[in-house]
């Protein structure tokens, strides 16, 4: 919604019946600008301090977007100074009043303005509440506004907003005070519901999108409500030209233009029963928003009856990309993980929560599968919260979905680089083993119960490390024990086969030859000298 310091841009409807006097204050001192806001309730007095500027050329921009009736301006300020501020406005603007402070001895400078036609001139060292708001009344009497009106247009404004309040959050409206209300703050047979996908949006461009309905539908209510799901919403009130959706197109056409990096516009489609508010803004207002999330090249959104429904995905399968993990075969389980997301995209269908919060579990689960897998993952812990919220803060799907394979290409990273090292561990580790228990009978399932280990998985990654077989590689090891055994030793072949772990002398006989290239006897008897010597 807009920020509560533009307050009273919430309250605001363009018709003169019921239009706070509106302020903008231009001082280069921010204690004199911060003085003025707080002298007093100024919506009381039926006045509204739409912005500040700093000095005239900020003061110009500022009145573009906010278009004041009033303002209250130094007459020394760097960049442009009052005097010349004064003659620019009186001549692009001559509806705007303006009141001038200055100094002891800024008198001429001052005389000049009266030239350009300033409203009034106060002192700075005697500017006092009570003497302010007469010179602004004076002043708003000029612009064809009654402060008392702008009373009565504050209290209908704050009417007008507590009933929207309540019809947008649920609640029953049917009360004879509440259709008084509603027939005294919403005038105008037609109305339709904005929205802009941002939860706070500037107090100059909330304006500027008031202004842009003021123009193109002259006396319409505009008024703006937190409208839920990260929106900021604009209820509008208005007579037939509300139903035509050529106008609204080109409204809308011109926010994107200026302020698209706002937020996307969304627009309903027309409707004539105050009534139906809640319903409109939950069953038009909030799908296109959904949409919108998916689709950040829209520059803006109409609901359309006819809409065709977003396409269906599977479930993503979580005992898949857990299996891939823990077998380390990261590019797979990550790969699955960016090709799920990237259909998510596509079909558009999963509300924006359900969306973020996938995501946001997909890397707590990466996290907690790392630990528990025995990697180093306190780097990823640490970090995962400034991911889960820079998710969070994600204003469409593919800013999201960036976030998410950013983590999970920084997480096969570091990974990686575990793996590597947990993999020569692993395989010392091994090797070992087989090198203290190669007279065991020792199976791939065996080794690969005690490691922890998928046999398969095993088979694979061992193979992938030594450049051999699991079997041939213990086969090796026992051969080369037996072969010294033959060479120093005196126990007999079929004694020497079982000690190496082979219990079948055949058997024995067989490996030893494909190894050696001879039968064990011959190669007993050929090595018998080399022995002795």
């Amino acid at each position: 919604m807009v920020r509560r310091k533009a307050r009273t841009l919430r309250m605001e409807a363009f018709t003169i019946e019921g239009h706070l006097c509106k302020i903008l204050i231009v001082d280069d001192e921010i204690l004199i600008r911060q003085g003025i806001k707080h002298y007093m309730n100024w919506e009381q007095e039926g006045f509204s301090i739409v912005g500040e500027a700093a000095n005239g050329r900020e003061a110009l921009e500022m009145i573009e977007a906010c278009r004041p009736d009033i303002v209250i301006t130094d007459i020394v300020m760097p960049v442009m100074d009052g005097e010349e501020l004064t003659k620019v406005v009186k001549t692009r603007y001559p509806d705007i009043e303006v009141v001038v402070l200055s100094s002891f001895g800024e008198f001429e400078y001052v005389r000049s303005t009266f030239q350009s036609g300033v409203a009034d001139y106060m002192l700075k060292p005697k500017l006092e509440p009570r003497e302010l708001l007469q010179v602004l009344n004076k002043a708003a009497g000029r612009t064809g506004l009654r402060p008392n009106a702008a009373r009565e247009a504050k209290a209908s404004a704050a009417a007008a907003e507590r009933l929207l309040e309540k019809i947008t959050a649920g609640f029953e409206l049917g009360g004879e005070a509440d259709r008084a209300d509603i027939r005294a703050s919403f005038p105008h047979p037609v109305f339709r519901l904005l929205a802009v996908t941002a939860k706070d949006i500037s107090e100059a461009a909330a304006a500027a999108l008031q202004s842009m309905v003021g123009k193109r539908f002259p006396g319409a209510v505009c008024l703006p409500f937190p409208a839920g799901r990260g929106l900021t919403g604009f209820l509008l009130n208005g007579n037939a030209d509300l139903q035509t959706q050529a106008p609204l197109d080109g409204l809308a056409a011109q926010w994107a233009d200026a302020f698209g990096q706002a937020g996307t516009l969304l627009i309903s489609r027309p409707y004539e029963d105050f009534m139906r508010t809640g319903d409109v803004l939950r069953e038009q207002i909030h799908p296109l928003a959904r949409r919108a999330f998916y689709r950040p090249d829209a520059r803006w959104l109409t609901f359309a009856e006819d809409a065709a429904p977003p396409l269906t995905v599977e479930a993503f399968n979580l005992n898949q990309f857990t299996e891939a993990f823990k077998l380390m075969q990261f590019g797979e389980a990550f790969g699955g993980l960016r090709r799920h997301v990237e259909k998510l995209r596509a079909a558009g269908g999963m509300d924006v929560e359900e969306f973020k919060s996938f995501l946001n579990n997909m890397i707590f689960t990466i996290t907690v599968l790392t630990e528990n897998m025995g990697f180093d993952a306190q780097g990823l812990d640490k970090e995962k919260f400034r991911y889960f919220d820079a998710i969070q803060q994600a204003r469409n799907a593919e800013e999201a979905a960036g976030i998410l394979h950013a983590f999970t290409a920084e997480a096969e990273r570091r990974l990686a680089d575990s793996a590597r090292n947990a993999a020569r561990d692993n395989m010392k580790k091994l090797l070992d083993y087989i090198e203290q228990n190669y007279a065991e009978p020792l199976s791939l399932k065996e080794v690969a119960k005690h490691f922890h280990f998928n046999p398969s998985y095993l088979s694979s990654w061992f193979s992938a490390r030594s450049g051999e077989g699991f079997v041939e590689y213990v086969n090796k090891i026992r051969i080369h024990k037996a072969a010294e055994m033959l060479r120093t030793g005196s126990g007999s072949i079929a004694e020497i086969g079982a000690k190496v772990g082979f219990p079948d002398h055949s058997y024995f006989c067989k490996v030893f030859k494909k190894f050696t290239g001879r039968s064990p006897s011959e190669y007993r008897r050929m090595t018998a000298g080399t022995a002795r010597e």
